[in-house]
């Protein structure tokens, strides 16, 4: 009788939860949707939820919990928001407060969890068609930015959106425009390519969050909208309590990518 293995996506939370892998999920596994994560006491639910309608390119939801739920059944199996995620963020009145790799100790019964998607579930389709993605080649965090770029408010919530950088060749710019297009939950076509100062980033060796990565003769910086856009927002808003991921260390879904256009 042979065993069945669970899928790489479970494989990867287990490992996650066992506390083996602390790092960025980046080209973790290929195949599954990746998410960000938000968790809000229950009355900032309803404006977030709100928010993220508004500002789908920033926030494309692909989940929320049930009120104090730390599980999302439609996201996977055996899949827990306290331990599966490397690093989290905790937010007091805007406040980073702490970084820890499992959230049990803080969880509590008037919390709702939002998960949003994340661009490296189409950085695999990317890599099939032969572009290069920096920060997977060169071993690092993707480089974040808080732009000029204003997000819709709703409630207590507004603020500047967050884009991700790839550096790559003009040509590839304009084939990852049309391969990522076919993802609009996990953020879609990029929102800007080309000098970074139109859209408020004066220094890219300078990211917000993550790494700097090199960008090399000939190429330019091809900018995503970024689920990270949420801690942006948290800082500008300021509520009492707020969880999120450690930008670059997401949930790894049981939802294939090649799937994710129905959300």
């Amino acid at each position: 009788m042979f065993a069945i293995a669970p899928p790489v996506s479970q494989q990867v939370r287990l490992q996650v939860r066992r506390g083996e892998h602390l790092a960025p999920t980046a080209n973790l596994a290929p195949g599954y949707v990746q998410a960000n994560l938000a968790i809000l006491p229950e009355t900032l639910a309803a404006d977030f939820l709100l928010f993220c309608l508004r500002n789908p390119r920033a926030c494309p939801l692909i989940g929320v919990a049930d009120v104090g739920s730390p599980y999302i059944k439609t996201l996977g199996q055996d899949l827990d928001l306290r331990s599966d995620l490397p690093r989290y963020r905790v937010w007091r009145d805007g406040e980073l407060h702490e970084e820890p790799s499992d959230i049990h100790h803080l969880w509590r019964d008037d919390l709702v969890s939002f998960a949003i998607g994340c661009s490296f579930s189409f950085e695999e389709a990317l890599l099939a068609d032969g572009i290069d993605i920096r920060h997977i080649s060169s071993g690092c965090n993707v480089p974040m930015y808080r732009s000029n770029i204003q997000t819709s408010p709703a409630g207590p919530f507004s603020g500047p959106m967050v884009v991700s950088m790839r550096p790559m060749k003009a040509a590839d710019a304009i084939r990852a425009i049309q391969i990522t297009s076919r993802f609009p939950g996990v953020h879609g076509a990029p929102v800007h390519l080309g000098d970074a100062r139109q859209i408020g980033i004066n220094n890219l060796d300078s990211p917000d969050y993550g790494d700097p990565v090199e960008l090399r003769t000939g190429e330019i910086p091809v900018f995503w909208a970024c689920g990270v856009t949420p801690q942006a927002v948290i800082a500008a808003s300021r509520p009492a309590f707020c969880i999120t991921h450690a930008p670059g260390h997401m949930l790894v879904t049981d939802i294939l990518s090649a799937h994710q256009s129905v959300f």
